[in-house]
């Protein structure tokens, strides 16, 4: 499979798995699983024709490790906008955690934080590097250090999924450091 199919797969499955399955006709389960076969024939009614073997290998290849196989089903590690429990378990985060964002938004965060938006957590990453190829997606990246340690201590929980993307509530503004 070549790259340019590769993203168009793996976006076309984030859409259905992460926001809209009723757009194809699927139903998640209420941690967020779809049956693989079921997937394949929604995919190919809707003229989008996916084999089992291209399904597989975005699962495997994808850099952002966004879908995880289980059997004989399927599901987005994290990011959803449709109800579902994913049932991670409560995890200590590291010290700091890192948030890439654009300029533009970082008013709002002075003001409120960083909010979950449309999906169910905040997301947060490990490090910066990833933190930043986050914020660019929508323009020229801005990172922000999360007091995530501090956060725990605090009483804030987090929980961290398949893919190392660490999750939480909201980040009240006092535990960022903000640029400027």
């Amino acid at each position: 499979m070549d790259d340019k199919r590769a993203i168009k797969v793996s976006k076309y499955l984030s859409r259905h798995l992460r926001h809209q399955p009723e757009r194809i006709g699927l139903t998640l389960d209420a941690q967020g699983w779809v049956d693989i076969d079921d997937l394949l024939r929604a995919t190919a009614a809707q003229g989008f024709a996916l084999t089992r073997d291209e399904l597989d290998h975005v699962v495997a290849a994808n850099d952002k490790r966004r879908f995880t196989v289980d059997g004989d089903r399927i599901r987005a590690n994290q990011g959803h906008t449709v109800p579902v429990d994913l049932g991670l378990p409560p995890a200590e985060p590291p010290a700091y955690l890192y948030h890439g964002t654009v300029g533009h938004a970082l008013s709002s965060i002075r003001a409120e934080g960083l909010r979950p938006m449309d999906r169910h957590h905040v997301h947060l990453s490990p490090d910066r590097e990833t933190a930043t190829r986050v914020g660019a997606r929508r323009g020229s990246p801005v990172v922000l250090s999360v007091d995530s340690g501090a956060m725990h201590r605090a009483g804030h929980t987090f929980h961290v999924s398949a893919n190392g993307v660490w999750l939480t509530d909201t980040v009240p503004p006092e535990f960022l450091r903000l640029p400027g």
